[in-house]
């Protein structure tokens, strides 16, 4: 069945029709929403970026630790407000059903390949389940898949809200990513988008701790007060020669291979429950063909 066509269920013994105009997301954004998402992803971003922006006077390093400790209580309630928004706003029993069936399978492939030259398993069903399930849904899942699989692997740290956070962002990405194209050119486009996301997340946590994680006195240490431009050469070198021909490099060839492989087969698996699913699906009660209207008894 086509992903453009109304899907549409009668039940002629109990009367009941359910229809719904496809592809319908499975966790919708409203205006209220969709305000509160923007809010707390400029928050976000704030809390990575903002050491590169304040100007501090030199020498005032040691105090700027503070802040990290201070986002660490802010930044999960901004994150609880968002799951709270959503909720409120309409996530059923049947998108609960599928964002706990996802967050339970991501938990388990993360330990497949973490702590392994970056060969991480668990963004790519992220980036497919955004595709499919749109981009609330892909926001909110990429907040629990890094939550339950810290929980199982013991990855619970200062880290975690930051990884929650940018995991969000990827599979709210994937969801806004455009949505007519089908086949091949889906395949290709969700293979670099998964490669962009995997070094922007590298990115994004690589500027979450630098400032505070080499000191002072080297080459590439974050200096308060120097210009923006500076600190951000000595950071383009610590993240190329940390980490982009490392983790961000085993995390993109790992994204692309599973979407290579994997891709075709799962977008059909997750377009298949969605249609089952009936996100979004506008339930009405009527009579039962042959059965008179109430009415005419």
């Amino acid at each position: 069945m086509s992903d453009r066509v109304a899907d549409q269920v009668s039940v002629p013994s109990g009367g009941v029709t359910a229809s719904t105009v496809g592809p319908t997301p499975a966790l919708r954004i409203g205006a209220r929403t969709g305000l509160v998402l923007a809010v707390a992803s400029v928050a976000g971003l704030i809390m990575f970026c903002w050491p590169l922006f304040v100007r501090l006077p030199v020498g005032a390093a040691t105090s700027t630790t503070q802040a990290p400790l201070l986002f660490l209580l802010v930044l999960p309630v901004i994150v609880a407000i968002v799951l709270a928004s959503f909720a409120d706003g309409g996530m059923d029993s049947k998108t609960l059903a599928m964002l706990g069936v996802l967050s339970a399978l991501n938990a388990a492939l993360r330990p497949l390949g973490a702590g392994n030259a970056g060969f991480e398993t668990v963004f790519f069903v992220l980036v497919l389940a955004g595709r499919v399930f749109g981009p609330g849904f892909g926001f909110v899942l990429g907040c629990t898949s890094l939550f339950a699989s810290a929980l199982l692997t013991g990855g619970i740290g200062a880290w975690l809200p930051y990884q929650m956070v940018a995991a969000a962002w990827v599979g709210l990405g994937a969801g806004l990513l455009p949505s007519g194209v089908r086949g091949r050119a889906e395949i290709a486009m969700l293979v670099g988008y998964g490669v962009v996301s995997a070094y922007m997340f590298g990115l994004l946590m690589n500027l979450w701790f630098w400032p505070f994680s080499l000191g002072s006195g080297t080459s590439l240490s974050f200096v308060p007060g120097d210009a923006l431009t500076e600190n951000l050469q000595r950071f383009a070198v610590f993240t190329l020669t940390t980490s982009t021909l490392g983790w961000d490099t085993g995390r993109a060839v790992t994204n692309a291979v599973a979407l290579l492989v994997l891709g075709p087969a799962l977008l059909g698996t997750f377009r298949r429950a969605s249609h089952l699913a009936s996100f979004g699906a506008v339930v009405s009660f009527g009579s039962s063909p042959g059965e008179p209207e109430s009415g005419e008894r």
